[in-house]
């Protein structure tokens, strides 16, 4: 038999990580990009169904403000082009078209509260807002689930919108150092350290909330211990491992 061939040395095999850009207008034009494409992504996987859902960056470079997509615009079509450059205040500074005002002003808040946060997205899929209005956090059912595991927290009475400068904080601060906040009745807000976390923590949160109304709905689950919840936390709860699980799920959804 010919011998296999010999193992390809570590240093050689390719581990694709969040690119850094020293050039903020660099970083600008990806962040763009990014958040253009999660937002297509989004409302391919059914998210777009809900007219407030909103998605932010924060700029590289200018204090307080933020790109966001145009009120009224389907995000299925979103280029970095659409975006709007909005400052803390919800002026457009760059762009053509008016914000979703309401639903800026949470972001701006949370984005305030949370300077590690560089996104926030707000696009309730329907499993998301049914978890919502039952009131009910994600439970540790899955491993997956374990991401959000006493690293999310939930918002336990119906707020009437996000106009409102004290209710804003208020949520703001209900979300703390989490990567998640559910709303009762309105559903999930996630944030994350790039876009492509806070997309995929999105998508994380529908999926573990699907899972856990079929499975309740089904008969009695069996949730996962604090300690093997926590340890599965570590392993595939941080910024960089929703960073490498999102690359797959973006490049299948790219032109």
């Amino acid at each position: 038999m010919p011998d296999q061939p010999a193992p390809v040395p570590v240093d050689r095999l390719r581990f694709e990580l969040p690119p850094v850009h020293d050039d903020p207008a660099r970083e600008r034009a990806h962040r763009k990009e990014r958040l253009a494409g999660a937002l297509r992504l989004l409302a391919r996987l059914g998210f777009e169904e809900d007219p407030a859902a909103l998605a932010t960056a924060r700029d590289p470079e200018y204090a307080d403000c933020l790109w966001v997509n145009p009120f009224g615009r389907a995000a299925a079509a979103l280029t970095p082009g659409d975006l709007l450059l909005v400052d803390g205040d919800g002026r457009v500074l760059e762009g053509g078209r008016r914000v979703n005002g309401l639903s800026f002003a949470l972001h701006a808040a949370v984005h305030r509260a949370r300077p590690d946060a560089v996104a926030v997205v707000r696009a309730h899929g329907p499993y998301g807002r049914a978890l919502a209005a039952l009131g009910q956090l994600i439970a540790p059912l899955t491993q997956e689930a374990c991401a959000f595991y006493q690293d999310h927290a939930l918002v336990d009475e119906y707020t009437r919108g996000a106009g409102d400068p004290a209710e804003c904080a208020r949520i703001a601060r209900a979300l703390g150092p989490y990567k998640a906040l559910v709303l009762r009745n309105h559903g999930v807000l996630t944030v994350g350290a790039t876009v492509d976390a806070a997309a995929w923590w999105t998508v994380a949160a529908e999926r573990a909330a699907r899972v856990q109304l079929i499975a309740r709905a089904a008969g009695r689950p069996a949730a996962i211990g604090h300690r093997s919840a926590l340890a599965a936390r570590e392993r595939f709860g941080t910024d960089l491992a929703a960073w490498a699980a999102y690359q797959p799920l973006r490049q299948s959804a790219a032109p």
